[in-house]
This record gives C-alpha cells, structure tokens and sequence, in this order.
C-alpha cells in the first residue's frame, strides 16, 4: 500500500505539533507525528488536526512540518580495491 501511495507523489511527512498543556496553559508540550501524506494539502495532516481540534484538551500552538524525498534511484560510486600479496 505504501509503495502504491508514493508511486502518486505521497511522501513522508513529519509534523511537529507544539500544544499548551490543559492543566497549565502557560506551557508547551511537543508532539511529533508522522504519516505518507500528499503535499500541499497534506489531507492526513489535516484530518490528524481536525480530530485533536474536536477531541483533545490541549490547544494548539503551532505545526512545522517535514517532507522526506520520495522514491528516488539509487546511487552508484566507485568502489576502491585494496589487494594484498
């Protein structure tokens, strides 16, 4: 399934979520998510947010989010040979 979605341009995406803490709205906690998701409009991205918006206590702060590269060939190079007599 996986190879399937990035085969249509979905890649690996990292969110980092900073959210006040319910008890002590002064303060903010990270949490770190991670799923294939399809940039720009990042739909399980934003359905993750729309369940921690209605569900969840703590408020969001802010989101950064990540995009590993998708598939890509892979790298050839030179090997050095060392022989010994």
């Amino acid at each position: 399934m996986s190879l399937a979605l990035q085969m249509r341009d979905w890649r690996l995406t990292t969110a980092e979520i900073l959210y006040h803490m319910p008890d002590h709205p002064g303060l903010l906690q990270t949490y770190i998510w991670q799923y294939l998701d399809c940039a720009p409009e990042f739909p399980q991205l934003r359905k993750f947010l729309d369940f921690w918006s209605r569900n969840l206590d703590g408020k969001l702060h802010s989101v950064r989010v990540g995009i590993a590269e998708g598939i890509t060939p892979g790298r050839w190079r030179n090997a050095k040979l060392l022989t010994l007599h």
